[in-house]
């Protein structure tokens, strides 16, 4: 009896073990992605980029299309398509292309072929669900460090540009007077932009990237009372959206991505009748 009930109780400690192991990765790498979707998800906002920023992640399946195939790493495989996307797009609107029109063609067209593309992936057994919602729960040690390494790197990027990149966001003719080409501050805006892409397809998914780069820059935006407040502000709210997402997929065996979505847009309606409230 004793010698049963210890291996119960050692089951049980080495089930809570494994459980506290992934909760605690799953919460560093919403914690690690919410570092950089929170300046780059204001400059989303200020840009009017949001589309923008969708089509670019549904490119992001065509990627994981092309990693499977090549035995790529599939962040490497989504890296090299989102960017290629999001130069495509900026390379097409310079030249008078109209721009939702561009965006709604190739954001759902890379999507269906890349979900055709997958099914023609030979040998490879895969949950499409991961890609397109993500799957926090299963993050890896590695998947940490490329989450927490692309996130650094997107964020070093952005506060180095800082300035200039608002200079060329306020005015291009601003921007031109002080010295700054706004043409190479775009393109650092896409080379960020594909490069979160990349490192978040693991965390919340294709389908739901654009949201947790727009829905924490909304809610900060409206309580912030500059451009820097705004941004860390955005970076607070994803990083507790993603805890309060996780805590409610464990309650209530809800889907972790989704979860962390609805968690944000409370989080915005919050904000937003604060801010109401306050203003008035």
């Amino acid at each position: 009896m004793t010698t049963r009930a210890t291996i119960m109780i050692t089951t049980i400690r080495g089930t809570t073990t494994m459980l506290d192991d992934f909760l605690i990765r799953a919460g560093l790498a919403g914690i690690g992605l919410s570092l950089a979707t929170g300046p780059l998800g204001a400059f989303v906002l200020w840009r009017r980029m949001a589309y923008f920023g969708d089509a670019t992640a549904h490119a992001a399946i065509l990627g994981v299309a092309l990693a499977l195939a090549t035995d790529l790493p599939v962040p490497l495989g989504t890296l090299v398509v989102a960017l290629a996307m999001a130069v495509t797009v900026a390379s097409l609107a310079s030249k008078g292309w109209a721009v939702d029109t561009t965006l709604g063609v190739l954001a759902h067209g890379a999507l269906a072929l890349g979900l055709v593309a997958i099914s023609f992936v030979h040998g490879v057994h895969t949950s499409l669900e991961a890609y397109l919602f993500g799957d926090i729960l299963a993050v890896t040690p590695s998947d940490l460090a490329t989450i927490w390494g692309g996130s650094l790197a997107v964020l070093a990027l952005l506060i180095w540009r800082w300035q200039a990149l608002l200079t060329a966001t306020l005015s291009a003719d601003l921007a031109r007077a002080d010295g700054i080409n706004p043409d190479r501050e775009r393109l650092i805006l896409t080379l960020a932009l594909a490069l979160v892409v990349a490192v978040a397809l693991k965390v919340v998914g294709a389908l739901l990237i654009a949201a947790m780069l727009v829905i924490p820059a909304a809610a900060a935006r409206a309580i912030a009372r500059g451009p820097e407040g705004m941004a860390v502000l955005a970076s607070a709210i994803g990083a507790l959206a993603c805890l309060l997402g996780l805590s409610l997929s464990l309650w209530q065996d809800t889907p972790a991505g989704p979860s962390m979505v609805t968690a944000a847009t409370a989080i915005f309606a919050l904000a937003a009748l604060f801010g109401r409230i306050r203003r008035a």
